[in-house]
């Protein structure tokens, strides 16, 4: 059943004074809100309901997909590694006074690809079990900020070597 609603304004008092010069009246009122049942109508609504929004594609799985240069996993991982990559630059920089070139001729290498490896499968293996990034994503840590992120990481690492081998001396 339906209601309307019905506003009623009711007078409940009159103030009359009468000074020297001029009369005044004073009227107040109370307004109260009360609802009404209606029956319901038997007429159809003169516009259909609206169909349901489509379900939302399924996303793909398939590795050339997860891959694919516009996929989700090479921009994300490449901002991850850099992420990675720049703080640990920037750490053993600060701790040995090294540059980005020393540390990777002193035993970087087997490092980096071991962290290579175990952060590209961490990040796909949520992919290929049809899990995006932006379904997981809410507040101040969202898709959009990781990306963001990744792309200064690596503009970032790139600038730290390129300015490390033209001035030939760490930045720090």
């Amino acid at each position: 059943m339906a209601a309307t609603s019905v506003f009623m304004a009711t007078p409940v008092a009159r103030l009359t004074t009468t000074p020297s010069s001029s009369t005044r009246n004073i009227n107040f009122a109370v307004v109260r809100c009360t609802s009404q049942d209606q029956q319901p109508s038997t007429k159809t609504p003169a516009t259909p309901t609206p169909p349901p929004p489509p379900p939302a594609p399924k996303v793909s799985t398939k590795f050339s997909d997860v891959l694919a240069f516009g996929g989700p996993a090479p921009e994300r991982i490449n901002g991850r590694l850099a992420m990675i990559g720049f703080v640990s630059a920037m750490a053993v920089e600060l701790s040995n006074g090294q540059d980005v070139f020393a540390q990777i001729s002193h035993g970087g290498v087997p490092a980096f690809v071991a962290t290579s490896l175990v952060l590209s499968v961490a990040s796909l293996v949520p992919l290929f079990k049809g899990v995006r990034a932006e379904s997981k994503s809410n507040g101040l840590m969202t898709s959009d900020a990781e990306l963001w992120n990744g792309r200064a990481a690596m503009l970032g690492l790139v600038a730290l070597a390129f300015t490390e081998y033209v001035t030939g001396s760490p930045l720090v």
